[in-house]
């Protein structure tokens, strides 16, 4: 029981792994841990709360009666090191997470207690299996229906956050490759009642906000209406919010959609693009990318970007058939293409996902020394043997190629470009300013951080227009 009142004691840890600092390195477009936060409003009210984030505060050691955890694959070692401290003064320690979900029998070997899948259905039975001295080591969290869903605790959350975050679905039923999303939301897509999503938005007080949809705008014409709903009911509630989501290629293939999101607020759209090639589409079972067909990718950015609205591209480098080429025409494909910015990692086989599965068995990891070695799967390393270039060599064409996609005046260029097309000077900045904040996490410090004002000095006309910008 805590020393400091008759409640007990919760401390929740937000992990950040001590490998890749420049991760950080603009701290303040990172996102509040909303799954820790719902963990905290599931908890009972006998019991207190308090959230660790190592987003902002180093780990100092804290009184508690439970330690949770949630932790990413990179994070996780970090987790592992911290539940040792408590595990030594006999404190029962708790993780869940993606990672943990994929690997419960090895998150074991570190941790009490092991939540996977989503934690609504299973956190009060842990809690009051606590206080009964009946904690079991593995609790499997199920898919309900997502309905009544409860806030998270935001109140916890660093004030330093400059985005709030909120999941209006679940779930995916594409299988890529390389993402685990279907193994731990399932298959199928679920949605909150567009009612309350919009009650929830009137709670946040931040002006800025990310959707955390892994496709916002969903599969399907019913899945287009609710989008429509939502952001008709976010203009009826008079909710001014500045947002940005994630959605799939079939963003663009109801212009009523893109009008309502710009209406409604919308700056940015992350679009999993991957590849310029199809063979490359197939090889990683990127169906609707295929289906929307590379030679009308223009025609999907140049319908967002008539209701002002920037594209930030998320392209995967080292893809098993690239070779130095072929990554060199992917980077050429980049700079030519109207895409505003640009998210490139390495690819990464993330436990739980069929890539890792297929590597894994045919011996192609070459990090493998677990849980340490979990570290490198950042997206920002190589992990694997790859087919057609050892490390020595596929490292040096990584870098390369990022020099050509992130120097001075390839930003500068495509924020004139932005600017031209979207005729949005938010939107221009805000996909100026995430890439920045890829340049920063992709050259980890190595460089100095580079700042959003850099791009044209500090006259006092910029200074007006930078005050919109999230990213300072």
């Amino acid at each position: 029981m805590s020393s400091k009142s008759n409640k007990r004691k919760l401390l929740l840890i937000n992990p950040l792994s001590t490998n890749r600092q420049g991760l950080i390195l603009h701290s303040h477009v990172i996102y509040p841990p909303i799954g820790l936060g719902i963990v905290a409003t599931l908890t009972p009210d006998n019991w207190e709360v308090e959230l660790l984030d190592e987003n902002f505060d180093r780990f100092e050691y804290r009184e508690a009666d439970l330690v949770g955890f949630t932790a990413l694959t990179s994070s996780v070692s970090r987790a592992y090191e911290l539940a040792a401290i408590y595990h030594e003064k006999g404190i029962p320690t708790v993780l869940g997470g993606i990672h943990a979900s994929m690997v419960p029998e090895e998150a074991q070997r570190f941790v009490d207690v092991v939540v996977t899948g989503e934690v609504e259905s299973i956190w009060k039975k842990l809690i009051a299996d606590f206080e009964l001295g009946e904690l079991k080591s593995l609790y499997r969290g199920k898919l309900l229906p997502f309905e009544n869903a409860v806030y998270p605790a935001r109140h916890l959350f660093n004030e330093k956050y400059r985005f709030a975050s909120i999941q209006t679905t679940r779930g995916c039923p594409m299988k890529c490759d390389f993402c685990s999303v279907h193994q731990f939301n399932g298959n199928k897509y679920r949605e909150r009642p567009v009612e309350e999503v919009l009650d929830e938005l009137e709670t946040i007080e931040h002006e800025k906000i990310y959707f955390v949809d892994d496709n916002l705008i969903g599969y399907g014409k019913r899945c287009e209406q609710r989008a429509i709903s939502l952001f008709k009911g976010m203009l009826e509630r008079g909710i001014k919010k500045q947002w940005f989501c994630s959605a799939s290629m079939n963003f663009a293939d109801n212009e009523e959609v893109l009008e309502l999101a710009a209406k409604a607020g919308c700056v940015m759209v992350l679009l999993g693009i991957e590849s310029e090639r199809v063979d490359q589409l197939e090889e990683t079972n990127k169906k609707m990318n295929i289906k929307i067909g590379i030679d009308h990718y223009d025609e999907v950015f140049a319908k967002i970007h008539k209701y002002g609205i920037s594209v930030l591209g998320a392209f995967i480098y080292g893809l098993e058939s690239d070779t130095p080429e072929t990554m060199a025409r992917r980077t050429e494909y980049i700079n030519n293409a109207a895409i505003d910015a640009v998210q490139a990692t390495i690819l990464t086989p993330l436990p739980g996902t069929g890539l890792f599965k297929r590597m894994k068995a045919d011996g192609k990891i070459e990090y493998d020394n677990y849980p340490d070695d979990w570290q490198r799967y950042d997206f920002v390393d190589v992990v694997f043997k790859h087919r057609n270039m050892s490390r020595d060599e596929f490292m040096p064409e990584v870098r390369k190629n990022w020099d050509a996609l992130y120097n001075d005046k390839t930003l500068k260029k495509k924020f004139l470009r932005t600017l031209k097309q979207t005729k949005s000077p938010l939107a221009a900045i805000w996909s100026y300013g995430s890439n920045l904040q890829y340049y920063n996490m992709v050259y980890e410090g190595i460089r100095s951080k580079k700042n959003i004002e850099d791009i044209f000095g500090l006259d006092q006309a910029n200074q007006e227009m930078l005050k919109t910008s999230p990213f300072r």
